[in-house]
């Protein structure tokens, strides 16, 4: 019946691209001109916190970038589908402020190709928190919606409330990351009750900019007793600086 209803369902509704609405084969794809225009993330990048890094003139390949280098971050790596571009943008910003939530189910594909060994290896995916202030105005919380589609794709187990952002900060674009950093201290804690001691922790978020309030979800998560966190996002600002 399954096929069915999704023959049923196409002939109706036929999918669109995930970044326009450009008809294509199946759910989940990208056109040939949005995926031309796609910036994947590829090496080289930095082995933490996953932020592309420049060629060098000899060759080397550096292990960390500087930021990770200075200020080690509390999880142990992040990785990401796509550069924060245009293209990607096209993405999110329906999925975060349009209600356009069937895309989420597309968008976890995108994000299990960088993230399959985590996803593997994680006990729990746990989504980034919004305050409830933010949740209320946009009605859900995008990063919820990935971990669900993830959870469904890879049959791993959720814990959508282990994370609360109990205190408002302000909006994050066009701060450093030590000013995002103060912004977010202690803004983020475990929720009584949560689980983590001794799992492996995979944290969902859309985008990645300096990698701050990942820093203080894993910092929460960690100090609850979680093995490891990693985070698993769908975009990663190539360079923080310019955000």
């Amino acid at each position: 019946m399954k096929p069915l209803l999704r023959w049923i369902l196409d002939s109706v509704l036929p999918p669109s691209c995930l970044a326009c609405s450009e008809m294509v084969q199946a759910d989940g794809q990208l056109c040939l001109k949005c995926f031309g225009s796609a910036n994947f993330v590829t090496a080289p990048l930095c082995d933490c916190c996953g932020v592309p890094l420049p060629f060098t003139e000899d060759g080397a390949k550096a292990e960390l970038c500087s930021a990770c280098e200075t200020s080690p971050p509390a999880f142990a790596m992040a990785r990401a589908a796509l550069r924060y571009d245009d293209t990607t943008k096209k993405m999110i910003l329906p999925l975060k402020y349009g209600d356009q939530s069937e895309a989420a189910a597309g968008l976890a594909r995108l994000m299990r190709r960088p993230g399959e060994a985590m996803l593997q290896s994680a006990n729990l995916l746990v989504p980034v928190p919004l305050h409830a202030a933010r949740l209320r105005q946009r009605r859900y919380n995008q990063a919820a919606v990935l971990a669900i589609a993830l959870a469904r794709l890879t049959g791993r187990p959720l814990g959508l409330d282990a994370l609360r952002r109990w205190r408002a900060t302000r909006r994050l674009e066009g701060l450093s990351a030590v000013e995002r950093r103060e912004e977010l201290a202690d803004a983020i804690s475990l929720r009584r009750g949560a689980e983590v001691a001794g799992k492996r922790v995979l944290l969902i978020d859309d985008v990645m900019t300096t990698g701050a309030t990942a820093h203080q979800c894993a910092k929460a998560l960690r100090e609850g007793g979680a093995e490891r966190v990693d985070v698993l996002t769908l975009a990663r600002v190539a360079d923080p600086r310019l955000e």
